[in-house]
């Protein structure tokens, strides 16, 4: 369930030369390392029976020196009960490489090794997203260890027990989703098989063994930096209600008539092009300082500190969506506001003005409250109307000076009854200049 901090477990060098380097091509050096990593596990299991001889009445070791009877069962016992139970072998060894620990404890077990009651473990694996698993022999010293640390955080004051409940949610929905895209688009690619007649099960424990420390550093590499970048937000707030309630600019952005190209395209056809919209929305937003919040398939949520930030997005999203043929119109809406953020998403009455904008917003247009207009007047990014431009273009001619370069342009519509939100009156943002 969790990656033992001992480090054990995470590979062993890629390669006879230079270690942690693979030669070639990584499912070909993954091939090639087949024979070698079976022999290797062959001899292990030899040299496990000659140091824990078991004996077959009761599947117990022989007596220690001491005379006391050793109660550890053999491992190899243990895997072989767990394929009888219709695990595969692949997938204990595949598990068992990764976790770095073999299956030890029941949850019963585990919670009592850590020190935590059943009912508050039950609690943690549930939020990290765990299965049931009723007191099988599943788990290991990482999920212990992981116990004892939240636990710990709880017992020592840093974490009440619902924060706690709350890290181990939203680590767990983070790193589910992460999961599932490395195992989906990522792995599958590269575990075709390189060689007739190989499978991919051949291929595949390898070229985990290859790439698991890689994959391991990189990540934490992420969070760091991604850590670190919302720190800095934080600790900027004005005051302490802000850290939580804050005031920024959400905007959506939404494919038309997704519903109708559902039904016309094959799913691969669909599936690819979801992908390059979200992968395309999200570079963008990344670019210019947005944060993406989530991806809805056909929609895009994205917040940003500063209402020009996030203008600037909801304008480039238009014109590069525009200047591709494969792509149908977009749309966005953005309102400003407080907004509440919890575990990386954003709630509130400002999102959900930004979504029933977007819903009204014209094709390849988009469509602001009045909040957001009166903040890019405030920070200068756009003129309280076009006659004002004027007359200040007018102003500073005869003056002899530069007249205010102002990025956008607001235009009032209509107003108009939002379901839920009473009545609005949204500004059409355009590019000046």
């Amino acid at each position: 369930m969790t990656v033992d901090d001992s480090g054990s477990g995470t590979g062993h060098p890629a390669s006879d030369g230079e270690p942690g380097r693979a030669s070639g091509s990584v499912a070909g050096t993954a091939a090639a390392r087949v024979d070698r990593t079976e022999a290797h596990a062959r001899v292990e299991r030899v040299e496990e029976e000659e140091q824990h001889p078991v004996d077959p009445q009761d599947g117990r070791t022989d007596s220690r020196p001491d005379g006391r009877t050793e109660s550890r069962v053999d491992s190899r016992a243990d895997r072989t009960a767990a394929e009888t139970d219709g695990d595969d072998p692949l997938a204990l060894r595949l598990e068992q490489l990764i976790l770095g620990a073999e299956r030890r404890y029941t949850p019963f077990q585990a919670a009592r090794s850590a020190g935590v009651s059943m009912e508050l473990a039950s609690r943690f694996w549930r939020a990290m997203g765990f299965a049931d698993i009723g007191q099988a022999k599943a788990l290991t010293e990482a999920d212990v260890l992981a116990l004892r640390r939240l636990a710990g955080l709880v017992e020592a004051g840093l974490l009440s027990e619902a924060m706690a409940v709350q890290v181990a949610r939203s680590t767990g929905q983070t790193t589910a989703r992460l999961a599932e895209w490395q195992i989906d688009s990522f792995l599958e690619g590269l575990t075709e098989p390189p060689e007739p007649g190989m499978t991919r099960t051949e291929v595949t424990y390898p070229l985990i063994e290859l790439l698991l420390p890689e994959l391991e550093e990189f990540l934490i590499y992420v969070w760091r930096r991604q850590l670190a970048a919302a720190t800095g937000r934080v600790v900027q707030a004005a005051d302490d209600e802000e850290m939580v309630d804050r005031r920024l600019a959400v905007g959506f952005a939404d494919l038309v008539g997704f519903t109708r190209l559902t039904r016309r395209m094959e799913e691969e056809e669909l599936g690819e092009l979801v992908e390059a919209f979200e992968t395309t929305a999200a570079d963008l937003v990344a670019a210019h300082g947005g944060r993406l919040i989530k991806t809805l398939g056909d929609e895009v949520l994205y917040a940003a500190d500063d209402a020009g930030v996030a203008a600037e997005i909801a304008l480039r999203l238009i014109e590069t969506m525009a200047n591709d043929e494969t792509m149908p119109e977009l749309r966005v809406g953005i309102a400003f506001g407080t907004v509440t953020t919890r575990m990386g998403d954003v709630f509130g009455t400002t999102v959900n003005l930004a979504s029933r904008l977007t819903s009204i917003a014209p094709k390849d247009a988009v469509l602001v409250d009045g909040a957001f207009a009166e903040e890019l007047i405030r920070t200068q990014d756009a003129p309280a109307s076009e006659a004002v431009a004027v007359e200040e273009a007018v102003a500073a001619e005869k003056e002899g000076e530069e007249p205010p370069a102002y990025r956008f342009g607001l235009q009032p519509m209509w107003q108009r009854a939002v379901r839920g939100l009473g009545v609005v009156e949204p500004w059409l943002l355009s590019r000046r200049g």
